[in-house]
């Protein structure tokens, strides 16, 4: 084949995590290939060359991107030119499908290059229109989730299902006394991690809300402790003054990362409805799940219609009934989310019966994600 180049864009820490997989098998299968893009500090270790970082393109919402658009369509022309001149033999965009989807298509145009979109939108659950775009995108979809190949098959997109790599990663589950212990954290306390998210704007918008929560569940269970494990320093920056606002601080041990070891801690973990919740199921601890955006954003989703599912939090699409309480918006609040944490922390039979559920989900979705994305990609190649 010669030597293999291939070009990716990973948005933001999830991207980042799956692109390591896939770069490690990339080079496992072609020792001498080139891997080169967007990343972060995972895609850097497994040996890509780093152009810009994933955390650039870590904006959610239907507004909020907006005020970051100059910045965002610099950075593509800067791709496309770089890979206008030196074609790679195919493209990962790796989801952040609001960026990658544009440069697929351009560098189709200007190359022309093979695409590989790694992580299907979520067209089957709101703003379906997109797949027309993903079909003039994408050579192929790389699907983590079995639904989402059926939907591509019966719309003609080529598509695999190459089920989910942290499904690989956790596939004895995380027991819970080791992750307590390399936290130090009591074995015999009940234990709820918080995660208010992995984007400044999550953050600004949760923290607060969940702060409160938290202030609101120790005055109902004293011995209660939290531990919250923060995306990035920035981030945990910005949350310890909201937590010393609610007068919780105390009471959390706040972390740069480990979120998978304050997970498997845990009795149940609240979190902002994203990638976090189907780590959380994936390790078979039960959560609660709260989802705000900009009160544009929800006015605009809502009055459009653009929602398609009746849940957000991706474990309750994969499950045979709903197991995570949701709570989007306004009943995203302080009182509600308390109580359904105290529920959830009240019966252990319930907590044992959702994780037996999610240890099932996850077989499902163990497939070797890492080594099936990469010889798809290297297929496209050759």
């Amino acid at each position: 084949m010669g030597r293999v180049r291939v070009a990716l864009v990973a948005g933001e820490a999830s991207g980042d995590r799956l692109g390591a997989g896939l770069v490690r098998e990339l080079l496992a299968l072609e020792p001498g290939a080139a891997c080169e893009g967007v990343a972060g500090p995972a895609m850097r270790a497994a040996g890509c060359e780093v152009l810009a970082d994933s955390h650039e393109l870590a904006v959610m919402g239907l507004v909020e991107p907006l005020k970051e658009l100059p910045r965002l369509l610099a950075l593509r022309r800067r791709l496309v030119r770089r890979w206008t001149a030196a074609p790679p033999d195919v493209f990962v965009g790796i989801d952040s499908p609001e960026f990658n989807l544009g440069l697929e298509i351009a560098l189709k145009k200007s190359a022309p290059v093979r695409t590989v979109h790694y992580v299907s939108p979520q067209v089957w659950a709101w703003r379906p229109w997109r797949l027309e775009k993903i079909a003039r995108a994408a050579d192929k979809v790389l699907c983590l989730l079995p639904f989402e190949k059926a939907f591509y098959d019966a719309h003609g997109q080529a598509a695999e299902f190459v089920g989910h790599p942290l499904a690989d990663e956790l596939a004895g589950g995380r027991p819970a006394a080791p992750a307590r212990a390399l936290l130090g954290l009591p074995d015999d306390a009940e234990v709820v991690a918080v995660l208010p998210g992995s984007r400044r704007s999550e953050v600004l918008r949760l923290g607060p809300v969940f702060a409160a929560a938290c202030r609101e569940l120790l005055s109902r269970r004293p011995g209660v402790r939290f531990v919250a494990p923060m995306a990035r320093a920035e981030l945990a920056a910005m949350f310890r003054p909201m937590l010393a606002r609610a007068g919780v601080a105390d009471a959390f041990r706040v972390r740069d990362g480990e979120a998978q070891a304050a997970m498997a801690a845990a009795d149940v973990v609240l979190l902002a409805s994203g990638t976090a919740a189907l780590e959380a199921a994936l390790i078979g601890r039960p959560m609660v799940a709260a989802y705000r955006l900009a009160p544009v954003s929800y006015a605009l989703a809502k009055g459009l219609r653009l929602v398609k599912v009746r849940h957000i939090t991706l474990p309750n699409l994969l499950t045979s009934e709903p197991l995570v309480p949701e709570f989007v918006q306004g009943e995203a609040n302080p009182p509600a989310l308390a109580g359904a944490v105290e529920a959830l922390l009240a019966d252990p039979a319930r907590r044992a019966a959702i994780g037996r559920e999610f240890a099932t989900l996850r077989s499902r979705l163990a497939r070797g994600a890492d080594r099936l994305a990469a010889r798809a990609v290297l297929e496209l190649a050759a």
